[in-house]
């Protein structure tokens, strides 16, 4: 698993995509290439990031594709080149570490009125939104895309989105996730049982700690380990609870 994450320096803003709710943004990095930023500034703040790198890294390291997650650095000083003062604020309020995704040319929205995805494959990203308790892969708004013929996952800033909630989200875990009812590949994940058994084996301790430590210290608060402890327990509780959520997606398709 390639962890630590790769460290790149912005500089350079190309283009807002104002699709995203947060604002993210096409920029390019200090060795040439090209990535969607994701700023600590937006009004989801930084627990997105935690989700957007946990729910990215658990999606890659249970071997489904995801364009490669790199921590960011970011000059406030890039505002001055800007015009348009949403953009400007945002650069200003999002100094310092951020989170960005290698930028795919060239890829589609992936489309399940004229693609249809492999069964297994399907079982498996339902299987990954479930646990991750990712409300935002909908037939509204799939973060899926077509690239090189191949299925990639975006976009996992929703994910964990207990964890916003006052009361202790690790309470959370055993929590069935009624809202897969709603997810865009409910209806061609015919291998939910499969899933469950292929997911829980590459989703090991090892590796859900692994993850949990390439969050950054500085996006963890004012008690980072407290904090990094409660994702760790969180994640494996919910590890040990999948027949619970495997089995509400299964009744969610019947």
């Amino acid at each position: 698993m390639p962890l630590p994450l790769r460290t790149v320096a912005a500089t350079r803003y190309v283009t807002p995509l104002r699709e995203g709710g947060s604002l993210p943004a096409i920029v390019e990095g200090d060795e040439l290439g090209l990535y969607v930023l994701k700023f600590r500034g937006a009004g989801q703040g930084l627990k997105a990031l935690i989700a957007e790198l946990i729910g990215g890294e658990i999606a890659r390291a249970a071997g489904l594709r995801v364009p490669e997650l790199v921590l960011m650095t970011l000059d406030p000083g890039l505002a001055l080149t800007e015009p348009d003062a949403e953009i400007q604020s945002l650069i200003r309020a999002s100094g310092g570490l951020n989170l960005a995704l290698d930028y795919l040319p060239g890829s589609v929205t992936f489309d399940t009125v004229v693609e249809r995805p492999d069964a297994l494959l399907a079982s498996c990203i339902v299987w990954l939104d479930a646990f991750l308790m990712n409300i935002d892969r909908t037939p509204r708004n799939a973060n899926m895309l077509s690239w090189h013929k191949h299925l990639w996952l975006i976009d996992h800033g929703a994910a964990l989105y207990v964890h916003h909630a006052s009361d202790d989200f690790a309470a959370r875990a055993s929590d069935p996730f009624a809202f897969i009812k709603d997810h865009v590949l409910l209806r061609f994940a015919s291998e939910l049982p499969a899933a469950d058994a292929q997911m829980r084996e590459r989703l090991t301790p090892a590796v859900i700690d692994a993850i949990v430590e390439a969050v950054p210290d500085d996006w963890l608060g004012e008690v980072p380990v407290e904090n990094r402890d409660t994702y760790r327990r969180f994640l494996n509780d919910r590890r040990d609870a999948s027949k619970l959520f495997a089995s509400e997606a299964q009744r969610a398709r019947g």
